[in-house]
């Protein structure tokens, strides 16, 4: 496995070397200082405005100003005891008799003088910084003194937290804990609470299963195939580069690893760059990799949606693969998410199947879909088929019949009796909206894809979104090269269906997470208002798109309004960097500007000089004029956004759940 481990990292282009052997201990007790959203906290210095400003004071000046001052400070001293003492001589205290007092008085006067001068012309000089970057180290290194034995460093009991758990942690000790186990038995703990019965089960766990007890389903505990960015589960953390050293850039967050959290992603994050530019390999993929790392330890739940081609992790990362189109897929895809409510489910299929072009005919989409599926899950007691429904929107009469003939039986004819009149009426119209549905459903109604969604007993088994409750890891490969447009219609599908059961969960202990490896098809009106939603219901996703000129003019102003978080590849249109530019708004800038005008001044003397200078050196003489003042300017122009940015990096603004807001940051994504 390590072999594998390695050689996996070595040819892969985005793998980091491979990682030195984890030491638990260490690795727990770390240091993670609390930090602004998207600085990796692990190992982290935060920033010392003290310390950077002395820092970045040239040594030269430096010390030519503590010399300056220092000569100055004693002469200063010297002149003074001088007074002193002619001011002693002239008042008769330098007498024989009065010896005591002048030598009290010439002490006092001394050391107020040397406080003047230390208070004066020390901080003038900045000799206590002179002290400390100089002087201090040197005479450190002289001293010889004999080296103190070492402190031994304090052991730290990492499971302290699970002792009440009893005895049986001690069998923790012994055995070779991962992250992933040490952040997924704390999380079992939590939840345990103070139920004594369930103390009882994790205490069992623990004492027959070890460092493995409470695993997820899958009973993996880390990441097969070795894992491409660098996390740190303790505090939910993927770091994806480094915050560049530059003026645009906050100073807090220069030099500092650039990573992404749940408190950050929960805000949701749009992504906007062309192909090539590192979109999928430096962000989706990582995060994704996050994500199930964060479901191995029971912390989250991850479904990860983009072509079957896509880098997004081998299937091994996931729990759930479905591919529709491959026959050789275990998993379907369940068309209504195991909604509660008929209407609301049609109404999510309505919204998938329309493109952007049949907008105006949503609503009317929508009451047609839930006319149909609402009398057959009363009359079958489950959700239609992709080939049933197609044939009940289209007017099939036999199913049409049968339907009328199940909710006669089952007594919910009345019920639906409206629905049904009002369907027999639209067969057949050239408006009729139920035509419409089925000519779209036709797309998916193929030989290759109809099996992940027929329904009926030789369906596959089939994930519905309402499972988000549980820690589980779902990859969906769209068949874009294919099926192209039954792939747009899944990914609406989809991301309609996340935002609706993520924000109806019961239970919001986990994080939610959706990457969407190509958005362009799935953002529409609907989609953007469950965006808006996913704040505050622990949930969030990752949308990736080319250009921001695939959507419809009127979603683009409203999609940077719902996403918290907005980041911009190299090689963006300027078009798309106007609207970055002006999310991230303006801020002041001191600007300095320089005017030459002619030299006019003096009198008849200077002037005839300036005309001998002009003669000889042909060069007027002039005067230079400096003004500074404040204006506003734009954080990141779209001409920088389109042009400016160097390959591999790019600019990214974060706001957290909790409303705390980092300014746009030009981050390295390779380091």
């Amino acid at each position: 496995m390590e072999l594998n481990d390695a050689r996996t990292q070595h040819t892969h282009p985005h793998l980091p070397p491979p990682r030195a052997p984890f030491h638990l201990p260490t690795w727990a007790t770390a240091p993670r200082p609390e930090a602004a959203p998207g600085i990796y906290r692990q190992h982290h210095t935060p920033h010392d405005p003290k310390a950077a400003e002395q820092a970045s004071t040239p040594a030269g000046p430096l010390l030519l100003r503590a010399a300056l001052n220092l000569a100055v400070g004693l002469f200063v001293y010297l002149e003074g005891v001088s007074l002193v003492q002619g001011l002693l001589t002239t008042f008769g205290l330098t007498a024989p008799g009065s010896f005591v007092i002048s030598l009290l008085i010439a002490a006092a006067v001394n050391v107020a003088l040397v406080i003047l001068v230390l208070m004066v012309f020390g901080r003038m000089g900045r000799w206590g910084e002179v002290w400390r970057r100089w002087i201090a180290p040197v005479l450190s290194r002289t001293v010889t003194e004999v080296p103190a034995e070492p402190e031994q460093a304090p052991v730290v009991d990492v499971w302290a937290e699970l002792r009440p758990a009893g005895d049986v942690v001690r069998r923790l000790e012994g055995e070779a804990v991962g992250d992933v186990d040490y952040v997924r038995l704390h999380q079992a703990w939590r939840t345990v609470g103070s139920d004594p019965g369930a103390w009882q089960e994790f205490a069992a766990q623990v004492a027959a299963r070890g460092a493995a007890a409470c695993a997820h389903p899958s009973e993996q505990r880390d990441l097969p195939g070795g894992r491409a960015a660098r996390h740190d589960l303790m505090v939910r953390q993927v770091r994806l580069g480094t915050a560049q050293d530059v003026p645009k850039n906050p100073v807090a967050h220069r030099n500092a690893g650039f990573a992404l959290d749940p408190r950050v992603l929960g805000t949701s994050l749009l992504a906007v760059g062309p192909a090539g530019t590192g979109k999928t390999a430096a962000l989706a993929r990582p995060v994704a990799e996050a994500l199930c790392l964060q479901a191995l330890a029971g912390a989250a739940c991850a479904v990860v949606v983009g072509a079957a081609d896509a880098d997004l992790g081998p299937d091994d990362w996931y729990d759930v693969v479905i591919a529709p189109g491959d026959p050789a897929a275990p998993y379907g895809l369940d068309l209504y998410g195991a909604a509660p409510h008929s209407d609301e489910a049609a109404a999510r299929l309505a919204d998938a199947l329309l493109p952007d072009e049949l907008a105006p005919r949503a609503e009317s989409a929508r009451a047609a879909m839930q006319q149909v599926v609402g009398p057959y899950r009363a009359a079958y007691g489950g959700y239609p088929g992709v080939r049933a429904l197609r044939a009940l929107l289209a007017g099939d009469a036999e199913g049409w019949a049968e339907l009328g003939e199940r909710l006669q039986k089952s007594g919910r004819r009345p019920e639906f009796e409206a629905d049904l009149q009002q369907r027999e009426r639209m067969h057949g119209r050239a408006d009729d909206p139920g035509a419409l549905l089925a000519d779209r459903l036709a797309l998916l109604d193929r030989p290759a894809l109809a099996a992940g969604f027929s329904g009926g007993p030789d369906a596959k088994p089939a994930f519905a979104m309402r499972a988000l409750e549980h820690p589980l890891r779902v990859r969906v490969k769209l068949p874009e090269r294919s099926h192209p447009e039954a792939a747009r219609i899944l990914s609406r599908l989809l991301l309609g269906q996340f935002t609706q059961a993520a924000a109806d969960r019961r239970d919001r202990e986990l994080f939610a997470g959706l990457v969407l490896d190509d958005a362009t098809a799935a953002v529409d009106a609907q989609a953007i208002r469950g965006v808006q939603r996913l704040r505050g219901a622990n949930a969030g996703v990752l949308l990736l798109l080319r250009t921001l000129a695939d959507l419809p003019e009127a979603l683009r102003a409203p999609l940077f309004g719902a996403v918290g978080n907005r980041m911009a590849f190299p090689g963006i249109a300027p078009w798309d960097g106007r609207l970055f530019s002006e999310a991230w708004g303006t801020h002041l800038v001191r600007e300095t500007a320089v005017t030459h005008v002619p030299d006019t001044s003096g009198g008849t003397v200077r002037r005839a000089g300036r005309l001998v200078r002009k003669a000889l050196s042909g060069t007027t003489a002039q005067t230079e004029s400096i003004t500074t003042r404040d204006v506003e300017r734009h954080r990141w122009s779209p001409s920088d956004l389109a042009h400016a940015l160097p390959s591999g990096h790019a600019v990214v603004s974060l706001t957290s759940v909790a409303g705390e807001q980092v300014p746009p940051l030009l981050v390295d994504l390779r380091h």
